[in-house]
């Protein structure tokens, strides 16, 4: 027996999306959809999973192929199986997600799928139920950077306070107290402040710090509250 009997046959999708932070701004990643429907509007970057593939095979192969980034580790956010969510067949999709400094990849996108960057508080709107996927990956991200210190990877080796401040105020899409950060930053005990100023963005210039390797990794799960009130960013 080779199909089960009685069974319809669904089509089984993924979907990827990757947020990026440039030092300054909190961007999404975008292509445009190559076949119809919808061919040539914003999309996330996906497509269909192959008979002999993995959905997170299937996820690393289509970002690949559609802006030309690969080595990115991205973790599965949920399961969009509406009914109608594709116009032309039942379709049930994976959505994968990532965040991931640009500088690092820049180098490796293509134009083959005229991949390109949005801020996030500015992005189009999407195809089918691409922007249900992007809120509810912000949600993701934005619980897991209120109780753990995952953005701080995003950084350079040395950065700034009002520079951290902004990758937090991008991903939160509000902004904080510069006190009040700095305070809650520095009372982490997480960074090692350098004697080199950055004097670029301002005359009396920001100091460096540097990531405290060490305690980040002792310290990851024990880092709790960073972002005060993350309900309300959450829920």
């Amino acid at each position: 027996m080779n199909r089960y009997p009685l069974q319809k046959h669904i089509l089984f999708a993924v979907d990827c999306i990757i947020f990026g932070f440039d030092g300054h701004d909190m961007k999404l990643l975008l292509v445009h959809r190559a076949i119809k429907p919808e061919k040539n509007k914003w999309s996330l970057m996906g497509g269909f999973v192959q008979q002999q593939e993995s959905p997170e095979d299937a996820a690393n192969r289509v970002l690949k192929k559609l802006t030309g980034i690969e080595g990115v580790y991205m973790e599965q956010l949920h399961t969009f199986g509406r009914p109608d969510r594709d116009p032309v067949e039942r379709t049930v999709s994976i959505a994968y997600s990532a965040l991931i400094d640009i500088h690092e990849y820049e180098k490796q996108i293509n134009a083959d799928y005229h991949a390109e960057w949005f801020l996030l508080k500015n992005k189009p709107k999407l195809i089918f139920d691409h922007d249900e996927m992007v809120e509810l990956a912000k949600k993701q991200l934005r619980y897991k950077a209120a109780f753990h210190p995952i953005l701080f990877e995003l950084l350079p080796e040395k950065f700034t306070i009002p520079q951290l401040q902004s990758l937090y105020e991008g991903v939160y899409d509000t902004v904080f107290d510069n006190r009040n950060f700095s305070r809650k930053v520095l009372s982490t005990g997480l960074l090692i402040k350098q004697k080199q100023k950055d004097k670029l963005n301002s005359k009396k210039g920001a100091f460096y710090y540097k990531l405290d390797k060490k305690k980040y990794k002792a310290d990851f799960k024990s880092f709790l509250n960073f972002v005060p009130n993350p309900d309300k960013f959450i829920l």
